[in-house]
């Protein structure tokens, strides 16, 4: 599996940080999942048969903002 580290914007609160959770889980192929309220980040495991464009789109779709982060 591949790990994506992304800057989240919107994240306010642990209702914030579990619709984006619940965001990313609903994809297909993604495995760990580790969210960060304070620092703002995501670091997401997924598979080859989704790209890290598409797990932007759905948190953008969610109402958040995402940044790649290196």
């Amino acid at each position: 599996m591949d790990t994506l580290h992304l800057k989240i914007g919107g994240l306010t609160d642990k209702a914030s940080v579990r619709t984006l959770a619940n965001a990313i889980q609903d994809l297909p192929n993604i495995g760990h999942l580790d969210i960060n309220l304070s620092s703002g980040e995501a670091s997401i495991e997924h598979g080859r048969f989704i790209s890290p464009d598409d797990i932007v789109q759905a948190i953008v779709d969610a109402g958040f903002t995402a940044d790649y982060l290196p």
